[in-house]
């Protein structure tokens, strides 16, 4: 069983869009090679299966009876044997409710009622807390919260789950990192974690074509470690394939335009060039005169190590996680100076969704300059997504331990954004949120909406994967681009 404890968010994401397959192409029209890199022509292949180390297959010969070698068979009729069948109907039952899955489907209909009856008596209150959005119980709202609710039971994969060996040396890791921070001192100043990146000088790039867009896939070496003193940095660092980083870059056809939004995807993405590339309506920016990036954020996609996407990003251990944001805001930050230095950007925002819009929140709270950031159904504390999505079981061995107490809190300071100013000016703040968001949750995106000032917000009725699918938030989106971009004459839509 392996040391995984996966977030819920990882398929759930995925389903937003499903999209065409990657092809090999030659350089294609309307995404222009990538001016003083290296260029292959053609997308690599998938890896390839390891060939099988198995020998080769006797010979066949005569078939051998169990009666030959002494093994009973069964008698007739001995499976219709009461207690027989009542012995396999007891087991059956039992591994049915030991599996996580199985009960979080069946608490998924009294959850949600539970968390109707709290939006009704929060709203309340509004007449006295400005600061509290209504939330109206309705049907439409109730079935998507009970959809959130039933893909996050879904999602708890048993193998997943952590062994209990696992959470003493977890505690252990957390403890101790929280003891280094706070000699360093950046418990109380968490951004001077964050060491200012180097432009790129590694970055390779081939094309590709998605979706019925052009794009470049773009790959240099990242070059983030731990401090030699954390714990958990040679875990980190073992994972090989984590230290180049991808990003697909998709460029407005025709003359080349100086706007760029670089968008962070959200958990289990990164995979498919096309699912991302739609996700974040690419086609509609480019009307706009805007170029694309999306980064394939750490353990994702091409620079997993896992089983499952993402999976060794997760776990028991919040070190992990922690040096996972950290990785992705370096990431993104080499990013930006290259577009800067290399490729002409004179304007640079920011998109994320989910667990992509805590690293948007990240670069927004290290990075200067930036002409606007959107955080879309963000998660902003993830000891406490932990708490919330941990089974009963896991959560009380978790408490024992303390591996998800005060420790984990203070160790996520540092990829915090809540323990960090929002260097965007405020009226280029943006966030959306769904009500019914079973996931990140709305009690996510309200901590970031206040700490940020509450700048513009949009509360859309509907769970965690609805905003894809919601007009409301689609003009909130266009809204905030407009806004933070300057106008492309003569350009389309």
């Amino acid at each position: 069983m392996a040391n995984r404890a996966q977030s819920p968010t990882a398929a759930a994401e995925e389903a937003v869009v499903k999209g065409s397959r990657a092809h090999r192409l030659t350089p294609v029209s309307g995404s222009s090679a990538v001016p003083g890199v290296d260029e292959v022509p053609i997308e690599p292949d998938l890896p390839h299966a390891r060939e099988s180390d198995a020998e080769p297959e006797a010979a066949s010969g005569p078939t051998i009876s169990p009666e030959q070698i002494g093994e009973p068979r069964p008698a007739p009729g001995s499976w219709l044997s009461p207690w027989v069948l009542a012995t396999h109907m007891y087991a059956s039952a039992r591994n049915l409710v030991s599996d996580p899955r199985v009960m979080g489907v069946l608490r998924a209909g009294p959850r949600v009622g539970l968390f109707l009856a709290r939006g009704s008596r929060r709203t309340a209150t509004t007449g006295q807390d400005d600061s509290i959005v209504s939330v109206r119980p309705t049907p439409s709202l109730a079935l998507q919260a009970y959809l959130d609710e039933v893909l996050i039971a879904l999602f708890r994969h048993p193998d997943l789950l952590p062994r209990p060996a696992d959470y003493a040396p977890a505690a252990a890791d957390v403890a101790a990192i929280r003891d280094l921070f706070s000699t360093r001192g950046w418990l109380e100043q968490p951004a001077q974690y964050h060491r200012k990146p180097p432009m790129p000088d590694d970055i390779r790039a081939w094309h590709g074509r998605a979706a019925g867009l052009g794009y470049e896939h773009v790959t240099f070496t990242s070059g983030w470690e731990p401090d030699p003193e954390e714990p958990g940095r040679n875990r980190w660092l073992s994972h090989e394939a984590n230290r180049t980083v991808h990003a697909r870059v998709s460029r407005t056809p025709g003359r080349e335009h100086p706007s760029w939004l670089i968008c962070a995807h959200g958990f289990g993405m990164g995979t498919s060039a096309s699912m991302d590339l739609r996700a974040f309506r690419t086609g509609q920016l480019h009307r706009r005169g805007i170029n694309v990036v999306v980064p394939v954020l750490p353990l994702h996609g091409p620079r997993a190590s896992g089983r499952v996407r993402g999976e060794d990003l997760m776990t028991i251990d919040l070190v992990d996680s922690m040096h996972g944001m950290a990785q992705a805001t370096w990431d993104l930050r080499r990013i930006i100076r290259w577009l800067r230095e290399s490729q002409g950007a004179e304007t640079v925002g920011l998109i994320g969704y989910s667990l992509g819009a805590l690293v948007a929140a990240l670069v927004a709270a290290t990075e200067d300059d930036l002409a606007c950031v959107i955080a879309g159904v963000p998660v902003v504390d993830l000891p406490n997504l932990y708490r919330r999505h941990s089974p009963p079981d896991i959560a009380r061995l978790a408490d024992a331990h303390g591996v998800l107490g005060q420790a984990a809190d203070d160790a996520h300071r540092v990829v915090s954004p809540l323990a960090m100013d929002c260097k965007v000016p405020f009226e280029h703040r943006y966030v959306f949120s769904g009500l019914a968001d079973r996931m990140s949750t709305f009690g996510q995106a309200r901590k970031l909406w206040l700490h940020w000032g509450q700048p513009p917000l949009l509360a859309y009725p509907g769970g965690h994967v609805g905003f894809f699918f919601s007009v409301a938030v689609r003009r909130y989106v266009e809204n905030a681009v407009n806004s933070s971009f300057p106008p492309v004459s003569g350009s389309p839509g």
